[in-house]
């Protein structure tokens, strides 16, 4: 099927994130590629229109704009390693640019940019926000960082993806920006919860102090979003696991070091966070964390 310029999408990486952004993609008259380990996940990709294929390699070279959607910032460099390698991503190929959509590393980022720069592609890190619904929906919040050019290439793509495209700045202002708003998220977890055990603690039951804390200045996505959907009916399945959250604040405490800014609040949150303290395990979802029944916040006081 022939598709206009920059209408040659792929997508590596087809889990809950991926996947929904990939549908999107599609969803936007995109020519759709995509790759990931997972059996299930190329098959699912396949009955929505997106065509799996049978390596990273091979989407990097079928697409002209690729997402990643990767754990870690290793797996990244991965991906553009093995892509340059195979000769994809050099000085003779046409110009392709990246769309890094993981919570990475902000120098990780810088290194790759440059490089790629260097033999006329592009890199964006731009991590998202919004949850596997959001991604479906086509209605995420994307943390840009990297050259105007660049982001003036990917927005068509961008767009198919997400309500709200923030480009903070040069490479790895993007990263550094979505650790900075998940350590928020991952302290704010933490002082709701110790608000609304105290709420209850003190005879006003948790959905009477959300009520409160909503309609005024405590108030935060946290209690306006998280606790209602999926805290307090208890179905703890908004799609992010503990492991990513314990992930992502240690990035920022390792950028907060990098740069000499003491976080001590940060700090805190992170023991509290930490499996020894809160029970929780690395697979559970973060939503665990927030619940009022369970008392994670005093362990760490009786070891």
């Amino acid at each position: 099927m022939a598709t206009e310029t920059g209408k040659r999408a792929g997508v590596i990486g087809l889990g809950a994130m991926g996947f929904g952004m990939a549908s999107s993609l599609v969803r936007a008259g995109f020519e759709v590629s995509g790759f990931d380990p997972s059996p299930a996940a190329q098959d699912r990709a396949h009955e929505a229109g997106i065509a799996p294929l049978a390596t990273p390699e091979d989407v990097v070279a079928a697409a002209e704009v690729i997402v990643l959607s990767l754990p870690t910032a290793a797996h990244v460099e991965g991906v553009i390693s093995a892509a340059r390698d195979a000769g994809l991503l050099g000085a003779d190929t046409a110009a392709k640019v990246i769309i890094d959509t993981s919570t990475s590393e902000a120098e990780v980022s810088r290194k790759l940019s440059a490089a790629l720069a260097e033999e006329g592609h592009g890199f964006l890190d731009a991590p998202v926000s919004g949850g596997p619904a959001g991604a479906a929906a086509g209605q995420l919040s994307v943390m840009l960082g990297g050259d105007e050019k660049w982001v003036t290439a990917a927005m068509p793509a961008l767009e198919a993806m997400a309500a709200k495209i923030l480009h903070v700045g040069p490479s790895g202002a993007g990263n550094v920006a979505k650790l900075v708003n998940n350590m928020l998220v991952a302290s704010h977890m933490v002082t709701t919860l110790e608000a609304l055990r105290l709420a209850e603690a003190s005879g006003v039951g948790a959905e009477d102090a959300l009520r409160v804390i909503n309609s005024a200045t405590g108030r935060s996505a946290i209690s306006e979003i998280h606790y209602p959907n999926w805290v307090l009916p208890r179905s703890f399945d908004s799609g992010f696991s503990t492991g990513l959250m314990r992930k992502d604040v240690r990035l920022a405490r390792e950028l907060a070091q990098s740069v000499g800014c003491a976080m001590p609040v940060a700090d805190l949150v992170a023991d509290l966070w930490a499996e020894e303290t809160s029970g929780l395990k690395d697979a559970d979802d973060f939503m665990h964390m927030g619940d009022p029944t369970v008392d994670r916040l005093s362990q760490k006081e009786d070891k």
